[in-house]
This record gives structure tokens, C-alpha cells and sequence, in this order.
């Protein structure tokens, strides 16, 4: 690879000129504005990327505008950063050397849909190719909670999991991702597909590996899904009550989020339903599964105060929009000194390392489980909200987790290697050197590469 990209380091004048006929932005404040993503969640990122902007937000329709942007940017060293709407929370998609901001939301075509399988372009949002698919009795497997604004492409370079995963697992999961179409980052760029575990090479890179124009993914069937809160007088309770209805295999779920109280006070619309001091579990359930919780509710103490018809559902509030890092966006909305980790616990069905970290930190560590499957067990995994102090505080919790044997994939950083990754996989570095030879795209985000441009 050539020397590190640098904003300087290119005309701008000849980058414009030589992309006429595209969509452009040069206006300042807009492309300001495109050059961030929700990585202000975090008191530690914020201001390391203050100020991090492109210099011009390029908006292709079609594969071949795409080519062209990508031939011109290699010819002329311009850093490329490829965004979809902009909901990552690591600084994913903020540039750090300034260049093109190559935004992909204008490529947005479902191409087809069949049973069990769609192909979409990258730009479309999730929640149409849901829409679309539910026609023929079929949806998306996982989605984040982000979901209305959030673009196929998106999630599948920055997203790792969500509302789903449950029941299918995490997103870089063998047959999670069938195919996908990338362009090179070359003076003639290509047009490379990749399918079956070829996949991994770009799954979850950050867009480091070549721009994702179009995916192919897996659909599961379409369930009438009942929304649900049940409330609990212990958190404990609460959490094994979830692990249990994760471990009921015969039942169908979409959610299984848990919340110690005070989280609750955040979720104004839905605090007629939480009784003050109560910690809830918010459930999507198959209709044809619901006869079954009752039982499972008495079982654990637990009292259902709110219930929604799958036919009501799609209507008005959507518990699914108050879970995973829409929890955290809620609560921020009210204390903006409130942060939050990703935390992965060790498969035990007794929770007992959830319950230590509940006493452990009490309030200052606020425990927001979402239980999902790996590798076929029902684990949870926790999207804690932490009272902010000090970055050193921070790094002592992250730390205690970790020494404990909680896995943090910490929000943190933008580096990819300290984030949820520990390491990228060396498929995925050789086809980095392969299809961005100068690296050129989203650099400074890891730094295995950051030392191989140095060398």
C-alpha cells in the first residue's frame, strides 16, 4: 500500500470535474452534516472525531456511477468512506482523512424477492424490503432497532445482530448472508460477487473492503408477532424468566429484552404499563405461541400489563423501538450523561456472573439484557447504560467485565480491532490489499493496516 491518504493530498477541483453528471454536495454544512453518524452516544469518541468532516458527499444511482466514482477516486488518492443513513454508533462511517463521502441511499432498488430469499440494492432501507417481503409471507431474519431509517448495506458492514436474533442467531453467522456484490477500489475497478462463507471477507469490515452494492440475504417466514411487556418485582427474576422463554424452543420469538429499574423512567410512552420500582421484559411472540406464556408468566411471578395484537402491532408505538441501542437513545434523550457498553456474558443458563455485575455496579451500571442465540445456546447479551464520570472510570468497568469473563465489544473506539473484533481476520486483510490497493477506504480505522501503510 501507498503513503496514508491525507485530505491535502488531492485536487478537489479535478475530483468535481471529473464526476460530472453524479449527484454532488460541496455545501459545507451538509456534507458536515453526512460525515457523522450517532457515535456521540459515546463521551470518548465524541471528541476525538469533532471536526471530522469530508470535503464532498457523492451520491450515485447505479452501479456504473459507482465505477465511475471509484475510478476516479483511485486515480486521483481520494479517501473513500461509504455511508448508508448514518445510524453506526463507533464512528463507522466518520472520515478521519477527509475525501469522498460515498453516499450509497440513492441506490435503493429491491431487485427480487422470492421465498426464503431477497436481493436488494444497498442503499434500501430495511424496513421496505420487510415491507416487501411480507407480501409473499416472508421477512428480513434480524434487524436493528434502527430498522425504518437503517440501509441494507448499513447493517450488514457496521450491524452485528438485533431484533431476531433469537431465533436465528447473529448476522456473521454461517448462512446469515448469502451474497454480495463489491467494486473495487482500482484505477478500472471490478465487480467482484461473493457468495457463501466467501461472504466474510466484507461482513461487519466498516467498509474497508471494497463498496457493497448489492446483497443477497436469507428471509425467514413471517410471523403474526404479539408485543408483550411483563413486569417483575426483581431484576433477577426478570433476566431467568427471559433466559427460560429463550430456551423454549418450541416457541416462537422475535424479542426477549430485560430492564432493571430506574431504565424505565425513560420510556415515557409506555410508563402507564411499568409500574414504578418494576423491571420489565418487552417480548415479540408469535400469535400461535402466546397461549403458552401465561404459564410460563405465573411460573416466575411475573405480571403481563400490556399485551398488542400482531394485527394492532405495526400501528402506533413499536416495543422493538425502545430495545437494543434505541434503550440507550431513549435514556439519552433525558440525561445526556448517559453512555452505554456491548457486552457478551458466557453461555449459563443460571445468569449467576449477570447477577454479580447487577450488585456489583447497582445504578451506575444500569443492566439492559438482550438474550439471542450462539452457536445454538440462548445467551444474553447486554446493552448496559452506564452513569458517564471519566474515561478512566469507563476503562476500570470495561475492564472489571472483562476480567470477570463478560466479553465487551467496546462502543468506545472506532478502531476495529478494540472494538467488538479483537482482531480482523486475515481472509478479510488480504482481500483488503486485493481490492483497495492504496488504501484508500475509511482509512485510519484499524491498526494492522495503519502499520502496514507505515511500513
Amino acid at each position: 500500500m501507498t503513503t496514508k491518504p491525507s485530505v491535502k493530498s488531492f485536487d478537489l477541483d479535478a475530483l468535481m470535474n471529473s464526476l460530472q453528471g453524479i449527484e454532488a454536495i460541496a455545501d459545507p454544512q451538509q456534507v458536515a452534516k453526512l460525515s457523522q453518524d450517532y457515535h456521540t452516544f459515546s463521551p470518548v469518541l465524541t471528541p476525538k472525531l469533532a471536526g471530522k468532516v469530508g470535503d464532498l458527499v457523492v451520491r450515485p444511482a447505479n452501479e456504473q456511477e459507482v465505477l465511475k466514482v471509484a475510478a476516479t477516486c483511485a486515480k486521483l488518492r481520494v479517501p473513500v468512506t461509504v455511508r448508508g443513513a448514518g445510524t453506526g454508533n463507533y464512528g463507522q462511517c466518520v472520515p478521519l482523512h477527509g475525501g469522498v463521502i460515498l453516499d450509497m441511499t440513492k441506490m435503493h432498488e429491491i431487485l427480487w424477492v422470492k421465498p426464503g430469499v431477497a436481493r436488494v440494492e444497498t442503499g434500501v432501507r430495511l424496513a421496505a424490503v420487510d415491507k416487501k417481503a411480507r407480501e409473499i409471507g416472508w421477512e428480513l431474519r434480524m434487524v436493528p432497532s434502527t430498522y425504518r431509517t437503517a440501509t441494507v448495506g448499513g447493517f450488514i458492514a457496521g450491524g452485528s445482530g438485533g431484533i431476531g436474533s433469537i431465533q436465528y442467531g447473529l448476522l456473521g453467522d454461517r448462512g446469515n448472508l448469502l451474497g454480495l456484490k463489491v467494486i473495487t477500489l482500482e484505477a478500472e475497478p471490478r465487480i467482484i460477487e461473493l457468495r457463501g462463507d466467501d461472504v466474510q471477507k466484507v461482513n461487519h469490515a466498516w467498509g474497508i473492503n471494497g463498496i457493497i452494492t448489492e446483497l443477497e440475504m436469507p428471509l425467514g417466514p413471517a410471523y403474526p408477532w404479539a408485543e408483550v411487556i411483563v413486569t417483575f418485582d426483581e431484576f433477577m427474576t426478570a433476566a431467568r424468566f427471559g433466559q427460560a422463554l429463550g430456551d423454549a424452543d418450541g416457541m416462537i420469538k422475535k424479542l426477549i429484552s430485560v430492564f432493571a429499574s430506574p431504565i424505565p423512567q425513560y420510556f415515557h410512552a409506555l410508563q402507564q404499563y411499568i409500574p414504578e420500582g418494576t423491571h420489565p421484559a418487552f417480548l415479540m411472540v408469535a400469535e400461535p405461541s402466546l397461549e403458552f406464556l401465561p404459564g410460563l408468566v405465573q411460573q416466575y411471578g411475573g405480571r403481563i400489563t400490556y399485551q398488542k395484537p400482531a394485527q394492532e402491532a405495526e400501528k402506533g408505538t413499536h416495543l422493538a423501538e425502545f430495545t437494543w441501542n434505541h434503550t440507550t437513545l431513549h435514556a439519552r434523550s433525558v440525561d445526556t450523561s448517559i453512555t452505554y457498553l456491548q457486552s457478551i456474558f458466557p453461555s449459563d443458563r443460571s445468569l449467576q456472573l449477570v447477577e454479580h455485575m447487577y450488585h456489583h455496579f447497582g445504578d451506575e451500571v444500569m443492566m439492559h439484557l438482550e438474550f439471542f442465540r450462539v452457536k445454538g445456546a440462548v445467551i444474553a447479551g447486554a446493552l448496559q447504560l452506564v452513569r458517564y464520570t471519566t474515561e478512566e472510570r469507563l476503562n476500570e468497568i470495561i475492564r472489571y467485565h472483562e476480567q470477570q469473563g463478560v466479553m465487551i465489544a467496546n462502543p468506545h473506539t472506532y478502531i476495529i480491532e478494540d472494538g467488538g473484533r479483537k482482531v480482523i481476520d486475515p481472509e478479510q486483510l488480504k482481500f483488503k490489499e486485493m481490492v483497495d490497493p492504496y488504501g484508500l477506504m475509511n482509512p485510519g480505522k484499524s491498526k494492522v493496516l495503519e502499520l502496514k501503510i507505515h511500513k
